[in-house]
Order: C-alpha cells, then sequence, then structure tokens
C-alpha cells in the first residue's frame, strides 16, 4: 500500500507542478503581473520590474521539479524542493483568502481560473500528497541510473523549460486564454447574451421588538413570507445585509472604456469600425520599448497614407505625459485612454499591435515580432 501510495502521489504531483508550470510559462507576463500584486500586499513594490523574470524562474522551478519527480532524479533534493515551494505557495493562498487581498492567485494562469480559497484548498491537498513523498523519499527510485545521462537529461529539461518561458515572454503566448485573442469579437463581450442569468441576491434585516427588546434576522423571503412587516412592533435596524448567493453570466469583457483626453467616449466609434483599423496598445509608456514604437509608427504612417487605415494609440498614461510622449517621437496615431488592466489584457507586450475588423480581433503581434508593411498590405488591406 506504501508503494502504491507513493506512485500515486509521484505521478500526481510530477504532472501537476508540470502542468502548472507550463501554464504559467505561456504567459509569464500575466503571471508577472499577478506576482506585482503580491508585491503590494507585501510592500515590496521595488520587486515589480523583476516581476516577469521572476515568473520565467519560478515557472521553470515547477517545470523541472515535477519532471526531476517522475523520473526519480535526486530524490532528497528533489523532494525538498516541492516541500519548501508548497509550504510556500500554501501560505500565499491562505493569506490572500483569508484577507482577501488578491482576487485570484494565479496559479493556471488565466487557463482555469482559481478563487483564493480554491486556490488554497487545491494547495492543502497538494501538500499531503508532498507529504507522503517527502518521508517515503528514500523509496524514490530513479528511471535511469547512469549519473552522465541524469545530468544530461535534467540539462535538457531545465533549457527546455527556461527557453519556453523566455519564447513567450517575447513572442506572445502560444495559447491565448484572454478574452482579447484571436477571432474574438471585442464588443460582443461586453455585454451579457439575450436571457442570460442574473446574479440572485439574499437580502438579510435585522429586526427588533420594540417592546420586548428582542431580535433575530431574517431573509428578505421569510420577512416576506412570515408577514412581519405587517406587526408594527418589529422594525428593521441598521441597513440591510445583500449576499451574492448565485452568480449570473460573467461578462468577459467589463472593464474596457476608451475615451478621449476629455473623457468623452469613444468605445462605439473604436470597437465597430466596419474597415480594418490598427490599435497600438502602450498602458505605459515610459516603460514602451522605443524601437517598438518607432515601428509601429512608420506601419501607421504607411497604411494611412496608402490605405487610409485608421491606427490609434491606447495608454493608462496622462493625457500630459502622453501628449508629450508623441511630441517626442512624433506619432501619428490619434491618442485615446483606458484602465491599465484591460490593456495589459489585449496584448502582452508593451507595446504591442491589433488588427481589429468589426471589432473582431483579426491578428495581434509582440513589438518583437511586428510584420512588414508589404505583409499587412497583402494579407489585409487590399482585400478590405
Amino acid at each position: 500500500m506504501k508503494n502504491i501510495l507513493l506512485s500515486v502521489s509521484r505521478v500526481f504531483v510530477g504532472l501537476l507542478f508540470i502542468f502548472s508550470g507550463l501554464i504559467k510559462a505561456n504567459d509569464p507576463l500575466g503571471f508577472g503581473y499577478k506576482l506585482q500584486e503580491y508585491f503590494e500586499v507585501f510592500h515590496i513594490s521595488f520587486l515589480n520590474d523583476y516581476a516577469p523574470a521572476i515568473a520565467i524562474l519560478l515557472c521553470t522551478l515547477e517545470i523541472v521539479l515535477g519532471a526531476l519527480l517522475l523520473l526519480g532524479f535526486w530524490a532528497n533534493l528533489v523532494a525538498w524542493g516541492l516541500l519548501l515551494l508548497i509550504v510556500f505557495f500554501t501560505f500565499l493562498t491562505f493569506y490572500s483568502a483569508f484577507f482577501e487581498v488578491v482576487t485570484s492567485c494565479g496559479c493556471f494562469g488565466d487557463a482555469i481560473p482559481l478563487t483564493p480559497w480554491q486556490s488554497f484548498s487545491k494547495d492543502l491537498i497538494l501538500l499531503a500528497f508532498i507529504i507522503v513523498i517527502f518521508r517515503q523519499r528514500h523509496n524514490l527510485k530513479p528511471l535511469i541510473a547512469n549519473s552522465k545521462n541524469q545530468d544530461l537529461i535534467a540539462g535538457l529539461v531545465l533549457v527546455v523549460a527556461l527557453g519556453f518561458g523566455i519564447y513567450t515572454y517575447n513572442f506572445q503566448p502560444i495559447l491565448d486564454f484572454l478574452p482579447y485573442k484571436i477571432g474574438n469579437n471585442i464588443p460582443s463581450l461586453m455585454v451579457a447574451p439575450p436571457g442570460a442569468p442574473q446574479d440572485v441576491y439574499e437580502i438579510t434585516y435585522n429586526l427588533k421588538n420594540k417592546k420586548s427588546g428582542e431580535e433575530k434576522k431574517m431573509t428578505d423571503k421569510e420577512y416576506i413570507k412570515t408577514q412581519i412587516w405587517k406587526d408594527t412592533n418589529w422594525a428593521i435596524v441598521g441597513d440591510p445585509v445583500n449576499k451574492l448567493i448565485k452568480k449570473g453570466y460573467d461578462v468577459k469583457i467589463k472593464d474596457l472604456k476608451i475615451t478621449d483626453s476629455q473623457g468623452t467616449d469613444y468605445n462605439k466609434e473604436l470597437l465597430e469600425n466596419p474597415y480594418y483599423n490598427l490599435v497600438v496598445v502602450a498602458y505605459d509608456l515610459s516603460k514602451a520599448n522605443k524601437n517598438g514604437i518607432g515601428d509601429l509608427n512608420a506601419l501607421a504612417i504607411n497604411a494611412a497614407e496608402n490605405y487610409n487605415v485608421r491606427t490609434v494609440l491606447l495608454t493608462s498614461n496622462s493625457a500630459q505625459s502622453a501628449e508629450e510622449f508623441s511630441d517626442e517621437n512624433k506619432l501619428v496615431m490619434e491618442i485615446f485612454y483606458a484602465d491599465g488592466i484591460p490593456l495589459k489584457s489585449m496584448v502582452r507586450a508593451n507595446p504591442g499591435l491589433l488588427l481589429l475588423k468589426n471589432g473582431t480581433v483579426i491578428n495581434k503581434w509582440h513589438f518583437h515580432n511586428l510584420p512588414s508593411y508589404d505583409e499587412l498590405a497583402n494579407k489585409y488591406f487590399r482585400n478590405n
């Protein structure tokens, strides 16, 4: 039974660590944004600029530990690494859930969103399996006994895991789980479909009897059913408490509002344009790659001159700093403003480029792999 439990724990933990590491390594910039939330909570925001690098290293560590566990290499070292890592993650998820400071741990990226308590429960289960592995670590046998071959395989796993994270950081996620992925229609994701279920709330009243001083709590349904409201001796004390008891349809895009410098809403005009239009996204202009901005500006000039294609720049900077940036870089793009959170979800780059038509994301690019003007013209604009 002990051998069976150890084998089950080994396979379960190994595969889950690899899966978790790969999902996050697919979008290390997104995981880095989540780490920045934790940095703010623990007052170590000086690490914010290093968040993507830390994210890539943590993902690599997860993948490597999971693979080495399955292979049975260096059992004692791997068991200690797994135990320390899961204790650390369990503390973070408990802290997030108990103090309600981070709404999602990002354990499986945007692929499988988990609530803080779900994340904590998942870590407790993992902790139990890892304790089994740790206590029986001396019974873990390597699948390959030759030490040179072990070093070679482990090195290969490390290179692949680290290389995957570095690649996706520089060239966009391989799998896009965000609402702005290619093929999605942005306006349709900003509203609930007809007949979609709504949130259901329960209202609780605090009641007090004027004569006896008795106090009781009642839900809105109980309040109506018992007709206690007809008894003038009972009075509602304080404010009713609203509690969500059933979640309705969750609109995928709920925080995107595009405005000009005066605050005028441009969502409809920009997102329902029936022609091809280019949207440059730079959530923070002070950190935007200058070469990328220059290349995008050149694309915008050619697209406007030859095909009258509109190019806009979306940023979360202030109007003053954006105008100064535009003048400094001689930008030909119109500048509009939106909150940084949806801008970070649109494209995992600063800057990045979206090609829209009728509000549908036709394609998008990181500044490292921008298409040439001829590629855009031949594939899209000439057929517009």
